[in-house]
């Protein structure tokens, strides 16, 4: 099947496995089992091991054919050069940072990240990596943290949950200029709402479980290269991966280190679930950013309400910013109550929305931020990321917006 350039974003993913080459003429890639892989000659095998052939298998905590089509949907996403896939996308994350730097070197983060991100910092620390934690809502604060050992510098899209957004440009314009690894998590955007790549992004994250995936089914997640950052010039690549095109060398030290090492493997089973939800991704993501945008509007005006944090909001701090790099304002809205005390009964009160953890599945999730996801972060933590304790989580689903307004003015009234 040949397929013209100007295919959109959808139809390259719905046709995806037809182009790869899917078994027997089949509309999806199979569920490989198999976890060894033989050759007929020796040599093909040692040509997979050393990485000098262009395909293969050997084992399947490095991958299988399964895994390897996600891995295509989602460099096709990302419009980059080649993708892994892991297990969950705090492993993805983990690879990132432990293949990659090395103790005595210093990383500059935003200071508005998910709470297991924040946590694994901590863990950085203890290993001899030093964390400098900045507002990255202003570019300027990320280029005075960098010093001589800093090796990269680590943003979210979106931040969950307050919903800050970086100063995506200035960040990459301080990284570019200074040659540093600008990494970029872009779970709750997604690469239908932003490519990373447009503001010059090394490696781009996706937590695969959430905007990806969609349907709160299976844990997942992939680490891009854009193809954008030199590895040339990167001093922690290994000597062994110092081998032909400089271009893969990233990649190929996270895959070795982060998978074969590590073991942070996907299933094929868990692969193939997630690719089935990713040919709904822009879908879902025009749904439930509508859907978000109007009930972030309604909770704006009621008056038990003291703040709505949603980007598609002018009132959003950085409005000007989303509405520059975003095509939408994603499913994540977080509000603030002027009561702390209603912050639980209301979200008992709610019919609709689940109250669960996790983000982007099909139907709206609600969680109190600082009794739960933010609690072990501790007070001061919380103030810093700017997380009151009337803060009250939400990922929009797929209901229709009528009902999910009805649901909440009945929960809201009488405050």
């Amino acid at each position: 099947m040949t397929t013209p350039q100007t295919n959109h974003f959808t139809t390259e993913i719905l046709h995806a496995d037809r182009q790869g080459g899917a078994e027997h003429g089949a509309i999806h890639k199979a569920i490989h089992t198999s976890v060894q892989y033989g050759y007929d000659k020796v040599e093909d095998l040692i040509a997979v091991f050393q990485g000098t052939a262009k395909g293969g298998f050997n084992y399947a905590r490095q991958g299988t054919p399964t895994t390897a089509a996600l891995e295509a949907k989602i460099t096709q996403m990302e419009k980059g050069q080649g993708t892994i896939v892991f297990a969950t996308g705090m492993a993805g994350i983990c690879a990132i940072f432990l293949t990659l730097l090395k103790a005595g070197d210093h990383l500059v983060a935003s200071q508005f990240v998910f709470g297991n991100t924040n946590s694994v910092f901590g863990t950085l620390a203890d290993l001899g990596i030093e964390v400098t934690l900045v507002d990255v809502t202003d570019a300027a604060n990320v280029a005075a943290a960098v010093r001589p050992n800093t090796r990269m510098v680590f943003v979210e899209t979106i931040a969950n949950p307050g919903t800050q957004i970086p100063d995506l440009e200035g960040v990459g314009t301080v990284c570019r200029e200074r040659g540093l690894l600008y990494v970029v998590d872009n779970t709750v955007a997604s690469p239908y709402l932003f490519r990373a790549s447009t503001v010059g992004a090394g490696l781009v994250l996706n937590s695969l479980t959430k905007s990806i995936g969609g349907q709160g089914a299976a844990l997942g997640g992939a680490v891009t290269d854009t193809g954008l950052f030199d590895w040339s010039t990167y001093p922690n690549i290994f000597a062994p991966y110092r081998k032909g095109d400089a271009k893969g060398w990233g990649l190929q030290q996270v895959r070795k280190k982060g998978l074969r090492d590590m073991g942070g493997t996907l299933s094929s089973h868990a692969a193939h679930q997630i690719a089935l939800g990713a040919e709904t991704l822009s879908l879902r993501m025009d749904r439930t950013s509508a859907t978000a945008l109007a009930l972030a509007q309604w909770l704006e005006q009621h008056p038990a309400v003291s703040r709505v944090l949603y980007p598609g909001l002018p009132s959003h701090p950085q409005y000007a910013f989303a509405q520059k790099h975003l095509k939408a304002g994603s499913w994540l809205l977080s509000f603030e109550l002027c009561n702390p005390d209603h912050c639980l009964p209301v979200c008992n009160r709610l019919q609709l929305p689940i109250k669960a953890t996790g983000l982007a599945d099909t139907r709206t999730l609600i969680i109190p931020v600082a009794h739960t996801i933010f609690w072990e972060a501790g007070p001061q933590v919380r103030a810093a990321m700017g997380i009151a304790d009337s803060m009250i989580r939400l990922s929009v689903g797929l209901e229709e917006v009528e009902d999910l307004l009805a649901d909440f003015e009945q929960a809201l009234s009488g405050l």
